[in-house]
């Protein structure tokens, strides 16, 4: 993976933690702060596809770094 795919993967990784934070968050409150359901809710299979993106992201991602770490 080069280094650009790489980036993406962690933008992606940051946009999809935070989205869950909000999500978590807002069940306090009995609110709906999931931002990728308030924009996509009505389609739920792009809603669906977006989160198997961010899972795929944190998937690469960890594996990329854990291949960094025994490198050392």
């Amino acid at each position: 993976m080069g280094e650009m795919e790489k980036k993406w993967g962690m933008w992606i990784l940051i946009a999809g933690g935070l989205n869950w934070g909000l999500a978590g968050f807002g069940r306090f409150f009995d609110a709906n702060l999931n931002i990728v359901n308030i924009i996509l809710g009505a389609v739920p299979a792009v809603e669906n596809l977006v989160y198997v993106i961010v899972g795929i992201c944190a998937a690469g991602v960890g594996y990329m770094e854990l291949a960094k770490s025994e490198k050392k």
